[in-house]
């Protein structure tokens, strides 16, 4: 199995709906990348300050198939669209379990 766990800090200014976009469109990726074994995204809870704001776990079977999604043009249009717009930082770590 094959991890890529990606973390996310806004931009100053972004807005609730923008935030809002962004998950709704990753979470319709595991529809569209068969590719995409489990997936999960969801907004920091605020326990602790400093945190990212956002995170993103996508498991899949290979690094094989880790680097469709990273290249898949629906994937890429997501993080153009509606990611890069507001973020101000990005942190990722993908790795074998």
């Amino acid at each position: 199995m094959f991890r890529h766990v990606v973390l996310f800090t806004w931009a100053e200014g972004a807005t609730d709906e923008q935030r809002a976009a962004v998950a709704t469109e990753l979470g319709k990726l595991p529809e569209i990348i068969t590719e995409i074994r489990a997936y999960a995204v969801g907004a920091d809870a605020g326990v602790n300050p400093g945190n990212h704001e956002f995170a993103v776990v996508a498991d899949f079977d290979s690094l094989d198939d880790y680097l469709v999604y990273r290249d898949h043009p629906v994937h890429q249009a997501v993080i153009a669209e509606h990611i890069k717009p507001i973020l101000a930082s990005r942190a990722a770590v993908q790795y074998a379990f």
